[in-house]
């Protein structure tokens, strides 16, 4: 069994929150090819605040504060995505001081549905809600020390399938077959935000 407490959660956040400052511009890029173009700011933003925040040891307690230092500096409807997955998470884990790593499966589908519930969205709609369901399909069963590597994969493999299809929700939707051929946004983020994952 591989634990994972707060401590290694704040370490991870730590490492997202300097990847996704990487990659701001280019996340900003590609949400202006569909969107406002500011989801790189989103992103690195939310993840620099919840890797600031003190997080307690209680580990659904510290995903909480994740969540609602992630929502303090990020209103838009991405980084509502991003801190009702945490939430998602927080409910299942509180009380607890550490999880194992074959619940981090689990625990992305449950983000997965609380995504879909809060953004009324749907699988094959061209979101991070499709990278999200490979990502919990391709790390299930497989052994701790793969699972970054395997999402990793997964995120990338999404993403390039998809490309090749129209966005059906939120204001890429507006694009309609402009949008065949172009990453999606989200889904671009999620990969970026896995990577950093990376030790």
């Amino acid at each position: 069994m591989t634990a994972i407490d707060s401590t290694a959660l704040k370490a991870a956040l730590g490492r997202v929150a300097a990847a996704t400052a990487d990659a701001s511009a280019e996340l900003c890029a590609a949400d202006g090819a569909l969107g406002d173009g500011d989801l790189g700011i989103t992103v690195s933003k939310g993840f620099a605040e919840a890797a600031a925040a003190p997080l307690p040891e209680d580990f659904g307690m510290a995903l909480l504060e994740a969540a609602k230092a992630f929502q303090r500096v990020s209103s838009s409807s991405y980084g509502t995505l991003v801190a009702t997955a945490f939430m998602s998470a927080a409910k299942t884990t509180k009380g607890r001081t550490s999880i194992d790593a074959a619940e981090i499966p689990g625990l992305i589908a449950a983000a997965r549905d609380a995504m879909m519930a809060r953004g009324k969205g749907a699988l094959g709609d061209k979101t991070v809600l499709d990278s999200l369901d490979a990502i919990a399909k391709a790390i299930d069963g497989v052994a701790p020390e793969a699972m970054v590597a395997t999402a990793i994969k997964a995120a990338a493999d999404t993403l390039e399938e998809y490309k090749g299809k129209p966005n059906l929700l939120g204001r890429a939707r507006m694009f309609g077959e402009k949008s065949i051929g172009l990453a999606d946004p989200g889904q671009l983020a999620l990969l970026r935000i896995v990577e950093g994952l990376k030790g």
